[in-house]
């Protein structure tokens, strides 16, 4: 099954593809039903990227909290698919944290490692040219006859040091040699360039080159002004109907902060709403909450009550400091503190809310 083949978000099991909190909550109150969809949903990987999006912990919990039989997972941990077997065993993994017998007997030779790391840390690169100083890389990259190896080297040495200015001109220039993508760490050389980099990116955002535009995007979002709202709101729009999934949450970002300075930016509010709701990339989730409640949009008590159950733990941080305070609420509150499988920054948090909450 194609992961790109997701049922619609109002269905349990598009609900549960996404990872959506709403998922559990619904599987919750028929128990009977879910096991086939939760099986499939670790037979099948549905993450749009499979490097950030997260489902491991969902899914084991509702195997664990729903009681459903594990037999089927033990029987995908030994499947001949690497990446089957290698789903199947995360979720065991975690369950075997948890404290499953069942799990454990299944992989008796898993030992936890006591400092694993849960976050996402960047790469460092090494300066590929320590030897040139930056007006030797500009030549370079000026260089039509230079190799796009030697070009993309230039870049990775550009985005290890202090903004160049004189990098603006060229980026039109600085794309693959069929022009359907930019050469690699070119958007990391101009992230750096911040507000300098505005003049030259509302140019770049109006190209017919669909690289060349994202990148002009992306510099508004993170640097532009209030005016550049109309155009930043057209292109989550256009996004919206490509349904492009990956990127969307730079446009978020750069909305919610453009909303500090006028209320224009609420016109995206609708949008930023279909985005959270039916993304299967629930890596970006998290921007759309946040950029939803910097809004001001109704309904974010029930979308942060929600997002204590969301696969992605960013969500889940967000929730736990915004969710109305309600007994349904501070039962789930409890339960992420308590949760020997939770991220750790999500069970501090959670303590953290309780305690603010029993004073």
């Amino acid at each position: 099954m194609h992961s790109d083949h997701y049922a619609p978000p109002t269905t349990l099991l598009g609900l549960l593809q996404r990872g959506r909190g709403q998922g559990a909550r619904i599987a919750a109150e028929d128990r009977m039903s879910v096991a086939e969809l939760v099986h499939g949903c670790i037979r099948w990987d549905w993450r749009w990227d499979s490097q950030v999006d997260d489902r491991h912990l969902y899914l084991a919990r509702l195997i664990r909290d729903l009681e459903l039989p594990l037999g089927p997972v033990v029987e995908m941990a030994t499947a001949q698919d690497e990446d089957t077997r290698g789903r199947a065993t995360g979720v065991l993994e975690l369950l075997v944290l948890a404290g499953s017998a069942d799990a454990r007997a299944a992989l008796p030779d898993f030992v936890p490692e006591e400092d694993e790391p849960s976050a996402r840390r960047p790469v460092r690169r090494p300066d590929p040219y320590p030897e040139r100083d930056s007006t030797g890389l500009l030549a370079l990259l000026r260089d039509p006859a230079a190799p796009e190896g030697a070009r993309t080297s230039a870049l990775v040495a550009l985005s290890l040091r202090p903004p160049e200015p004189a990098l603006i001109p060229l980026v039109p220039g600085l794309g693959s040699a069929d022009g359907t993508r930019p050469l690699p760490l070119l958007g990391k050389a101009v992230e750096r360039l911040a507000e300098q980099a505005v003049p030259a990116a509302r140019e770049w955002a109006a190209s017919e080159r669909a690289w060349l535009a994202e990148i002009g995007y992306a510099v508004l979002a993170a640097h532009g002004d209030e005016g550049d709202v109309p155009a930043l709101i057209a292109e989550l729009e256009r996004r919206w109907v490509d349904r492009s999934w990956c990127g969307p949450d730079e446009l978020a970002r750069g909305l919610a902060r453009l909303a500090r300075f006028g209320p224009e930016a609420a016109g995206a509010v609708s949008l930023l709403r279909r985005f959270w709701l039916c993304t299967p990339h629930s890596y970006e989730r998290a921007d759309y909450l946040e950029a939803l409640s910097a809004m001001g949009a109704p309904g974010m008590a029930e979308a942060y009550t929600e997002s204590l159950w969301d696969c992605e733990p960013r969500a889940r941080l967000l929730a736990v400091e915004h969710a109305p305070d309600r007994p349904d609420v501070r039962e789930r509150l409890a339960l992420l503190r308590d949760d020997p499988i939770e991220e750790p920054e999500v069970r501090e948090a959670a303590a953290g809310r309780l305690a603010g909450l029993a004073r």
